[in-house]
């Protein structure tokens, strides 16, 4: 407490107050014991590591399109996102069923029932992903003749590191289930953007050319080096806090409550990547990589709402367990807000600096200013509802979400497909702003019926909906 007195008789007096509440907060997170201040110390480490990876990612995709030109670049940019999402995909839900059952086996002191969840879900994840890996290179075989000759190498590539990739999502959750935030985010996140960098300056030091297969070969190498060694730390911190014994295996129940995360999960992942991948089918390597560096620039802005969602989850959970429906409201339009505004501001700051912004990937990329205002419409229109789909789930409507994520992902591609042919990349900015608009649309539609309020930025918290009143 002596170093917080300190730093508060450091600030100008008029922000002693406000600053003097946030340190004294920040330092009872830090210091107090429970499950509550674990929580609140694990998010605020997951917060702080997601922060540090947004930035280095943006950092590491200047490297590598100014080490390999927009057209390598777009080539690396398609192949390597198609098999990260894919890779994700494999694990059908496992990696997020831990989290749900690890800690109740732990407090129940069922030790048979982690040795056999954690085991089983690494096996499966290695299963799943060789699977995909397999039926990657029966389609490279049977339909390579389809595929533009220039993605057949990274495409090959990339799939070598699908079983790598299932893996670390796996190992992520048995971190994240239990509260190792370090461990469970820094490998994919922050170790192997590092790696891929690193082999890659390696690889051209050596006299590799500049293009997309030394990428995806370096890219090959970071994902094999990075899962290896989170599996050693994980599985030695795993036998220092579990010691071994006999393992108790109920795949199915596992599966049961696996396979609707996947659903959830792999519909917003889609949702989230569907973009890059449609341009990569229809538009050239160039057009790829030109609107990749918009995209990426304007996810600057995504992290308001990350920050929001993150903290409004426990909130709304707290409340919905009380049975509060006016409290509700209020924070879920105080949410909506915090949301919308600093998402304005932002967004007008980032679009403000496109020019240079872009110009940090290399000159050609300066071509994407366009679609940067044109993705703020969208990521606006989303921010005006805040983190409506964690309300929606907090309040048990997973189901919900479900259809709202596939309408949103079908207005994508739809309007992917149908745009794209007379408006190239601007037709895919307006494709994925119009779906984040439809998401938006849906989601206070959701919110209206299944809860009974109006969730909007601008809406008065203390002016409930008649259904609200009749509940």
């Amino acid at each position: 407490m002596a170093v917080i007195e300190t730093a508060e008789k450091m600030l100008p007096a008029g922000l002693r107050p406000i600053a003097g509440r946030a340190l004294r907060m920040l330092a009872a997170v830090l210091t107090e014991r429970g499950d509550k201040a674990t929580a609140q110390r694990m998010a605020l480490t997951a917060f702080s590591i997601r922060i540090l990876s947004a930035a280095l990612a943006f950092l590491s995709q200047i490297v590598l399109a100014r080490l390999m030109g927009e057209y390598e670049y777009g080539i690396f940019v398609f192949v390597w996102v198609l098999i990260v999402l894919c890779g994700d995909l494999s694990c059908l839900g496992f990696h997020t069923a831990i989290v749900r059952f690890l800690p109740q086996y732990r407090a129940a002191g069922a030790f048979a029932e982690i040795r056999g969840l954690t085991g089983t879900a690494r096996i499966f994840s290695m299963l799943s992903g060789t699977t995909v890996l397999i039926a990657g290179m029966l389609g490279l075989h049977f339909f390579g003749d389809r595929i533009e000759s220039y993605y057949l190498v990274p495409i090959f590539l990339g799939l070598m590191a699908m079983p790598m990739i299932a893996l670390g999502d796996i190992l992520e959750g048995t971190s994240r289930a239990n509260h190792w935030p370090v461990m469970a985010l820094s490998p994919v996140y922050i170790v192997r953007p590092i790696l891929i960098i690193l082999f890659m300056l390696a690889a051209i030091l050596f006299g590799a050319p500049h293009t997309a297969v030394t990428a995806m070969q370096a890219a090959l190498a970071a994902t094999f080096v990075t899962a290896l060694g989170q599996y050693a730390a994980t599985l030695y911190r795993m036998r220092k806090h579990y010691d071994a014994g006999p393992r108790k295996v109920d795949f199915l129940e596992w599966l049961g409550v696996a396979f609707p995360i996947f659903l959830i999960e792999g519909v917003s992942f889609l949702l989230t990547n569907s973009d890059v991948i449609v341009v990569g089918i229809f538009l050239e390597p160039h057009d790829v990589a030109i609107y990749f560096a918009a995209a990426k620039t304007m996810a600057l802005v995504h992290f308001i709402n990350f920050s929001v969602k993150a903290a409004s989850g426990p909130r709304f959970s707290s409340i919905i367990a009380e049975g509060n429906q006016t409290d509700l409201a209020a924070a879920a339009v105080d949410a909506a807000r915090w949301t919308f505004w600093p998402a304005l501001g932002v967004g007008l700051a980032v679009v403000a600096a496109g020019h240079l912004l872009l110009s940090l990937f290399g000159g050609a990329f300066t071509a994407g200013y366009m679609l940067m205002a044109i993705l703020l419409a969208g990521i606006l229109a989303k921010a005006l509802v805040g983190p409506a789909e964690t309300l929606l789930m907090m309040a048990g409507k997973q189901n919900l979400c479900v259809a709202l994520y596939a309408g949103a992902l079908a207005a994508n591609v739809g309007l992917n497909i149908l745009l794209i042919p007379h408006y190239g990349i601007v037709g895919t900015a307006i494709a994925t702003a119009s779906a984040m608009a439809v998401e938006a649309i849906l989601l206070h539609v959701f919110v209206r019926r299944a809860l009974g309020f109006t969730l909007f930025a601008f809406a008065t918290p203390s002016a409930a909906t008649p259904e609200m009143r009749a509940r």
